[in-house]
């Protein structure tokens, strides 16, 4: 196989493309939608996706809900330091990132509330710490209280709905970064979905910051994967199965989705009830298990995530899609349109 370079997954995006606020409703967003069959693509409505599925598919969806992972925190000479929750460890140990990193030493107290405070216990790759939080209450309560949804780097305005960097099927806390391809999706529109005779499937995967994490080598086999937990249950497992041993398509929404599926198949396409850390890296050459469709919003050049989206349909029409895209003015990354590819 020729080796797969970073700047090969390089397209050009105006600025302006990079999506700031969501579209309401959620389904109003637009849809780029390709069928592998015949090769072609259309411009749709992303409410349109009850009309491209059918009975018997089944949507694997990634319930995962983001928590408020960003918190601000003061050390004793009350210098002011950015923390980012990335993976929790334990009870109370967390991997952190902190700005300004420099000077955040080992050993080093932060301040955040009353409630709330941390000592870094550790330094780890690429700069992540590890620390031990001490608080009086419970957790999750003072989290949602003192911390801030963590928007992308690249989304500079603030967010007026908290929710609305959540699916609407979000349930398990514990992702420092929405899985967003599902945040297209609306009650009602899941709703006509199942109506229609189609499956929904949930599994969970906690994205981390990492999937922000840039590719820095040219050569792509070069680059070390982030881990993320993913659960997939014995009912979820079966029921893809079944599907898939019926001839009948599985089409994860988001790459996390696909990530947990694959994570989770054998050899022989079979997907087994697991959970755990995952860091499989997914580019072209990769042969799909369980994974016949896929929804996707558009990602940034040269990430991981883009190459996991050409592994799927190739690199060539990927590239293709994007400057069709970028013409046509599809709005681009986390708040951005949607891909649908079957």
């Amino acid at each position: 196989m020729p080796e797969l370079k970073k700047s090969d997954f390089y397209y050009d995006l105006p600025q302006e493309l990079i999506a700031q606020t969501p579209v309401y409703p959620r389904d109003s967003s637009r849809l780029l939608f390709y069928d592998r069959i015949s090769g072609t693509y259309r411009d749709k409505i992303f409410s349109d996706v009850k009309d491209i599925l059918k009975e018997g598919d089944v949507l694997v969806v990634n319930n995962t809900r983001v928590i408020n992972a960003r918190l601000f925190g003061y050390n004793a000479d009350g210098r002011k330091f950015e923390i980012f929750l990335l993976k929790r460890i334990d009870l109370k140990n967390w991997e952190i990132l902190l700005k300004p990193a420099r000077k955040a030493k080992i050993g080093s107290v932060l301040t955040v509330n009353e409630e709330l405070s941390l000592r870094v216990t550790g330094i780890t790759d690429n700069g992540v710490r590890t620390a031990e939080f001490e608080f009086d209450g419970v957790f999750e309560d003072i989290l949602s209280r003192v911390g801030e949804v963590p928007l992308p780097p690249y989304i500079t305005e603030k967010l007026s709905d908290k929710e609305r960097y959540q699916t609407v099927y979000a349930k398990v806390s514990g992702s420092s970064a929405a899985p967003t391809a599902g945040l297209h999706f609306t009650d009602s529109l899941l709703a006509a979905v199942k109506e229609k005779g189609v499956e929904i499937v949930e599994v969970l995967l906690h994205v981390g910051l990492g999937t922000f994490r840039p590719v820095k080598e040219e050569n792509v086999l070069e680059h070390k994967m982030h881990s993320e937990y993913y659960e997939i249950s014995e009912d979820a497992a079966e029921k893809i199965n079944k599907a898939l041993s019926e001839n009948r398509r599985v089409i994860a929404v988001g790459t996390t989705s696909v990530r947990v599926l694959e994570s989770a198949s054998d050899e022989n396409g079979k997907v087994h009830p697991s959970k755990g850390e995952t860091d499989i890296f997914i580019y072209p050459g990769y042969k799909f298990k369980a994974v016949k469709g896929l929804i996707t919003n558009f990602h940034l050049p040269e990430s991981t995530l883009i190459m996991l989206v050409s592994a799927f349909c190739g690199r060539e029409k990927v590239m293709e899609l994007y400057k069709h895209a970028v013409k046509e003015k599809y709005r681009f990354f986390s708040f951005g349109d949607a891909m649908m590819i079957i």
